[in-house]
């Protein structure tokens, strides 16, 4: 891994921590809300890019989380929050294609929206973003 004191660009590129592919299978396994706990342990304590970085995962997740729950305004927002920090960060960051995944949450942002509240739950279960490590 790149020295905490690493510029962010450096930082992005560095080796991914163990907890990082913990959290990617279980935002894949659909286990937001175990991600999101895996995932604020990263996020609490860093700056700059990797802050930006893991905050975003960490709200695409819980708006996910939401999303299966029926809250469709945290659902709605937090993909676009998420989404927002994630448009800070290299399109590669830690081996994840952060641009893939703002893609796809804007995509299933775009059709919750289209379904709205009374509907969230006939939303397409292919439209579930996944994250992806494509060097890993």
């Amino acid at each position: 891994m790149t020295a905490p004191g690493a510029p962010d660009s450096q930082r992005c590129q560095s080796a991914a921590p163990p907890e990082l592919q913990q959290a990617i299978d279980e935002f894949n396994a659909g286990e937001w809300f175990e991600c999101h706990e895996t995932l604020e342990e990263l996020w609490v304590g860093e700056k700059g890019e990797l802050r930006d970085f893991y905050q975003g995962l960490l709200q695409v997740a819980v708006a996910l989380y939401h999303w299966r729950n029926g809250n469709f305004k945290g659902a709605e927002g937090l993909l676009q929050r998420g989404s927002g920090l994630l448009r800070r960060v290299s399109e590669r960051c830690l081996g994840v294609d952060v641009a893939a995944l703002v893609a796809e949450s804007g995509v299933l942002r775009e059709a919750l929206l289209g379904l709205g509240e009374e509907r969230m739950a006939e939303l397409d279960p292919a439209l579930i973003p996944k994250l992806r490590r494509p060097d890993a």
